[in-house]
């Protein structure tokens, strides 16, 4: 169900509170809800994926995403969730998720071309996930730093 996009995040369709231990096992430090509250009917609350993610000791962020679009307050939310989950070499991993799995990874590839990642190298990486980065190849360019 997870699916890894780098050696430090996976993105996943919507989870469930007991899918919250798999992520931890799997060395998940930090949670990231891109899903609106409600955009399906019995959806799990970000509450109750929240309580659940920190009763099992992990960090948990909220930066919905709706089908209008990219905010740059959503790529600076999900910018401060990666940075406080320490993307580095001893970093702890992110499970970013949404309805598909398409607008987590899409927000984490436009959060990385604005902080100067090497775009192909983006795209490379969420094609190898399953995921297509084309519709936002151009705001990609736009915003990389």
């Amino acid at each position: 169900m997870f699916r890894q996009v780098t050696d430090t995040l996976y993105v996943s369709p919507q989870i469930t509170v007991a899918e919250i231990d798999m992520a931890k096992a799997l060395g998940v430090t930090m949670v990231v809800n891109n899903r609106p509250e409600g955009e399906e009917p019995g959806q799990p609350t970000g509450a109750q994926i929240e309580a659940a993610a920190r009763a099992a000791g992990l960090d948990y962020a909220a930066v919905p995403v709706t089908h209008a679009g990219f905010a740059p307050w959503q790529l600076d939310g999900m910018a401060a969730a990666l940075e406080q989950a320490g993307q580095g070499p001893d970093a702890g991993k992110v499970l970013a998720y949404c309805r598909s799995g398409t607008r987590s990874t899409l927000l984490w590839a436009l959060t990385r071309a604005r902080a100067g990642d090497d775009v192909e190298a983006l795209s490379a990486q969420a094609a190898a996930a399953g995921y297509d980065l084309a519709p936002i190849r151009q705001i990609m360019d736009a915003v990389r730093g």
